[in-house]
């Protein structure tokens, strides 16, 4: 393949590409970078996202509506993230064997739900989903409109989020609590701050975002959903907040680069170049483990991230 052919494949419709395969991954992130930086390693986050997908979808089949899906998606995420903090917050649970456990049993679930209410069809059920969502005036504007303005309402969301978190994190007395119990939560309690209640509040927060992603899989990607549909992504999101050295903004473009290769994939497939597709399909997650290799240790993570937390008498 001359230089010519692989620059042909870098046009607006790959760029565009990358951003809709981004868009879950970045918002599943940065809900994963609250939760870390309060102190609590989420690797049960592709487990959300998969209950999203599937609730999500299910929401959407049985009220007609693919915003309601949406909502319903966020709504059971959160509530698995308020168990997740349960377990690894009340019950201080170990917190990597706790997140692996809701990921075989999210995969479990799912799988069981969706052949019991819909058996075995030649052909996969259908829900109402997001269509394309041209934003007037902006995405006129040439190269930039098609690619960020042309999107489904859901990616619009991720845009405005990913301003919010940021600001949210760093220009609010929120997110200078939610960092304090990351990294020093004694000296965070003795100041008055709940630490409990904080990364509680982190962990619904990462699986309602997680669930929003999810959704975006079954309902703005495709309109149905499959066993399991997440298909890594939670565990690429994690490697986003790793990359992104624990900040929103840096877990974006993490997140962006990650995309790319995906969208890089399908657009190798669709050139009709001579190399075996399931080659081609791990070359997201190449790029996810390169990226870790290369980016371990750049920074530190938060000081208490990972590790129980439990009040002393004398601080009450």
């Amino acid at each position: 393949m001359g230089i010519d052919a692989i620059l042909s494949m870098f046009t607006s419709d790959f760029f565009y590409a990358a951003v809709r395969m981004a868009a879950p991954l970045t918002i599943a992130a940065i809900g994963e970078v609250y939760m870390q930086r309060s102190g609590i390693f989420n690797l049960g986050l592709e487990a959300m996202m998969l209950f999203g997908a599937f609730f999500g979808f299910l929401g959407a089949r049985l009220t007609g509506n693919a915003i309601l899906g949406l909502l319903t998606a966020m709504a059971c995420g959160g509530l698995f993230g308020s168990l997740l903090g349960f377990m690894v917050i009340t019950l201080r649970s170990n917190q990597v064997v706790t997140g692996a456990a809701f990921n075989i049993f999210a995969l479990g679930l799912t799988s069981f739900l969706f052949r019991m209410i819909f058996g075995m069809p030649e052909l996969p059920p259908q829900a109402p989903g997001f269509g394309l969502l041209p934003i007037p005036v902006l995405s006129d504007i040439p190269i930039i409109g098609e690619i960020l303005f042309k999107q489904t309402f859901p990616v619009y969301i991720v845009y405005i989020m990913i301003i919010l978190m940021t600001l949210i994190l760093y220009r609010t007395t929120w997110g200078l609590k939610i960092r304090a119990v990351g990294e020093f939560p004694r000296a965070a309690h003795t100041v008055g701050i709940n630490v409990i209640g904080w990364r509680y509040g982190c962990a619904i927060l990462d699986g309602a975002l997680a669930g929003f992603a999810g959704a975006m899989l079954s309902l703005a990607n495709l309109t149905t959903f499959i066993d399991n549909m997440s298909a890594g992504r939670g565990f690429i999101s994690l490697a986003a907040v790793v990359f992104g050295r624990w900040d929103p903004v840096g877990a974006t473009v993490a997140s962006l680069l990650f995309g790319g290769a995906d969208a890089l994939q399908m657009r190798v497939q669709a050139f009709g170049v001579k190399v075996g597709s399931d080659v081609l399909l791990v070359l997201p997650y190449v790029v996810t483990l390169l990226a870790v290799i290369l980016f371990r240790g750049k920074a530190g993570a938060p000081a208490s991230m990972g590790q129980a937390y439990e009040k002393e008498a004398s601080y009450d």
